[in-house]
């Protein structure tokens, strides 16, 4: 069967964007769900004793998860996802106790005795349903027109049963069925003209009712007169007008595509071109995203929706907006970013969407879209980046203060802690600046473009040939550093491989940025003498550098903290702090300000050790 590609508006991702961030219910979903399971096992006959053996004297947070045929969204919560009890002799009307299970995806009756007509009402119900399997049972009355309000059906099948009159107009909307079957019913009338290209015969047998490609034709009197061969012709004379003036048509488009992409918008019309490509996903969807859906979602990328999300040497973020107002952030990495093989960029891209912390910004899925364009979907930040809200014009850095400065440097030591302390083995950032520093809704940080920069790393090791799976796995974590210029420690110029103390130096450097509200290169002029001037801030008690931040009793605070971003940037990597020091040294100056741990989502569990001395 042909598959139906989508032109709907990407109204799903503001589902699958609720799958990822929402809270777990609330009770009353809870009880919905329960009394959903209470209701269909009252309803149907079971000689097989399979809802029997249904109990619900336990009716905590994941009870009814394991029961038989039942799936959750996960363990932790009484959300039913599937719904699965084929071949089991149930018998019965549909239960209209699904009406409060409306989380279902998934609902496979399948090969039982179930009778009656198919409600109208199932897709209020059910109204995320992507599979819905009826067939083989003894379900009579019309197919409800009404199936086509569930949207979002990639599977409908209702073959082997009783039911009778036509088939729906309406289910011609359902632009994402690829898997379709009325077959061996009592359908009549012809057959939706939609549904001729998308599946074959074998959906519709059965029928003898039923006529129209891709059966038989409909109706017909034997033979044509000199009227019907007159139409005919004139049709055919017509046929043929319409098809030049189409081809035509399809010249002068791709003739100013061609022209656009000249103007250096070409990668937009490549992308276009490949609008059905998938976008993988690391949660669970309730259906499956396509480059249409991102697409439509940036207005094709336009350039008034670029946003500030990370750095811009590895690529340009755009904004895409849902029918719903939320948003994602879309980062399509430069071409030196991705000189590497799909199978290589698959397995790296799914090993950074399992990095999960309160103070990382979180990869929620990617998009190979075609051999050189790749597509990265994060969570938005709707705060842009320190460097943004820090080096703009106007007010806005003066009207960040010191605990808000504190909060940001403490939150950001504390995602580049975990990456090089509680990852095994050790995660090194290799573009850390002001700029990978994000914001969220509550100006908490969170660390982006993790990872991304040693994907170069990687497209040169193939380059040059090199096959070998470890060489490759080594290349990435100890991969060239792909920061702005500001950030690079000095003995990157002589060794230019990346280390956990060259993400400490350049964390040093980004420190320097919140405490001065000055630029890197501004700070370092000449790459180490620079510093040395910023150094001496901390260790002779001057605050010249810090701006409208001093006198206004956080002296001896900025002070401290300027004393640990120059144990940051000192010139031998052996003597600067590693990232485990650099977070609870910053920890400890805000004790005297009332921060505390209330911003982690889960318990901080690092390894002290340096990373750089682990073999």
């Amino acid at each position: 069967m042909a598959r139906r590609g989508s032109t709907l508006l990407p109204f799903h991702l503001y589902l699958l964007l609720l799958t990822i961030l929402t809270p777990n219910p609330s009770s009353s979903a809870v009880e919905d769900d329960v009394k959903c399971l209470q209701g269909f096992q009252k309803s149907l006959s079971d000689p097989q004793g399979t809802l029997s053996s249904w109990t619900f004297a336990n009716t905590s947070v994941g009870s009814i998860c394991s029961l038989s045929g039942v799936s959750c969204w996960n363990d932790r919560e009484n959300r039913v996802l599937r719904l699965q009890l084929p071949s089991m002799s149930l018998s019965g009307p549909i239960p209209s106790s699904l009406q409060f299970c409306p989380s279902m995806t998934h609902l496979d009756l399948s090969n039982n005795r179930l009778s009656g007509p198919i409600s109208s009402s199932i897709c209020d119900w059910l109204p995320y349903l992507v599979t819905l399997d009826l067939s083989n049972n003894q379900l009579s009355g019309p197919i409800p027109p009404d199936l086509s309000n569930c949207r979002y059906l990639n599977t409908l099948l209702l073959g082997e049963n009783s039911l009778s009159g036509a088939i729906p107009s309406s289910l011609s909307g359902l632009d994402r069925l690829t898997s379709f079957s009325v077959a061996s019913n009592r359908l009549s009338g012809p057959i939706p003209s939609s549904f001729a290209s998308d599946f074959s015969s074998s959906s519709f047998d059965g029928n003898s009712g039923l006529c129209g490609r891709p059966l038989g034709k409909c109706g017909g009197n034997g033979g044509l007169g000199r009227t019907g061969l007159i139409i005919i012709l004139a049709a055919g004379v017509f046929g043929a007008a319409a098809s030049l003036l189409f081809a035509f048509g399809l010249w002068w488009w791709f003739f100013r595509s061609r022209k656009k992409g000249g103007n250096g918008e070409g990668w937009v019309e490549r992308l276009r071109s490949h609008r059905y490509a998938q976008v993988s996903l690391f949660q669970k969807p309730i259906v499956k995203v396509r480059l249409a859906d991102l697409l439509a979602a940036t207005n094709d990328f336009d350039a008034g929706n670029v946003v500030d999300c990370g750095g811009s040497v590895l690529g340009v973020c755009y904004k895409a907006v849902l029918p719903d107002g939320s948003a994602l952030a879309v980062k399509r990495l430069r071409s030196s970013s991705i000189g590497v093989s799909e199978k290589l960029f698959r397995a790296e891209m799914v090993r950074l969407g399992q990095l999960r912390h309160p103070n990382l910004v979180p990869l929620l899925g990617f998009c190979i879209a075609a051999e050189d364009e790749r597509l990265l979907v994060y969570k938005h930040m709707p705060n842009s980046s320190l460097a943004s809200i820090i080096h703009r014009s106007g007010r806005a850095g003066a009207a960040l203060d010191w605990p808000g400065r504190l909060r940001i440097g403490i939150g950001a030591a504390r995602g580049l802690a975990w990456l090089h302390h509680g990852c095994q083995p050790p995660f090194l950032h290799q573009s850390m600046s002001s700029s990978a520093v994000l914001l969220d809704e509550d100006y908490e940080a969170r660390i982006t473009d993790f990872g991304i920069a040693r994907l170069s790393r990687w497209g040169a090791a193939e380059s040059n040939g090199v096959g070998d799976a470890g060489a490759v796995s080594n290349a990435l974590i100890d991969g060239d550093f792909g920061g702005d210029l500001g950030y690079v420690p000095p003995e990157y110029a002589s060794n230019p491989v990346s280390t956990a103390k060259g993400d400490v130096y350049a964390f040093g450097v980004v420190l320097l940025e919140l405490a001065t509200g000055q630029k890197p290169l501004e700070v370092t002029g000449n790459a180490d003498e620079g510093l040395r001037g910023i150094w001496l801030i901390g260790s002779t008690g001057s605050l010249g550098a810090v701006g409208v931040l001093r006198g206004k009793g956080y002296d001896d605070q900025i002070l401290q903290f300027l004393e640990v971003a120059r144990g940051c940037v000192a010139s031998m990597p052996r003597e600067r702090h590693s990232m485990y020091q650099v977070y609870t040294s910053l920890k400890s100056i805000s004790d005297g300000h009332g921060l505390s741990d209330q911003y982690d989502e889960f318990p901080l569990k690092f390894g002290k050790n340096d990373p750089d001395l682990q073999e």
